[in-house]
């Protein structure tokens, strides 16, 4: 049985991008990153897409560094660039909940040291 569910908990790195297309259908775009300490240390930073968010999903005010939950699936994209083809790995989300009341000035959970 193959199964492609991805469900991350991670933070906002860039202001959420929302495109409008001419059919009306929007798409929402978020980079998350996500910190590792196993194998070892590291922070990735992971492309999400969500389309036709429901309004509300991305508040009026600033979020980057908010913690955000995302679940959706791997999805390899490809497109034409020049002469040649190019693609990107991303998450295409079901669900975003982002998390504004975890967010400080530091962009840091509350209490983490």
């Amino acid at each position: 049985m193959d199964l492609n569910l991805i469900v991350l908990s991670g933070r906002i790195a860039a202001e959420p991008e929302v495109l409008t297309f001419a059919s009306g259908t929007r798409l929402l775009r978020l980079l998350v990153t996500v910190r590792s300490q196993e194998p070892r240390r590291r922070i990735d930073v992971v492309p999400v897409v969500l389309w036709d968010p429901p309004d509300g999903v991305v508040p009026d005010v600033p979020c980057r560094g908010a913690g955000v939950w995302v679940a959706g699936s791997v999805q390899r994209r490809f497109w034409s660039v020049g002469e040649g083809r190019t693609s990107r790995v991303e998450i295409v989300a079901h669900d975003v909940k982002i998390r504004m009341d975890e967010l400080d000035s530091e962009g840091e959970e509350p209490g983490a040291a």
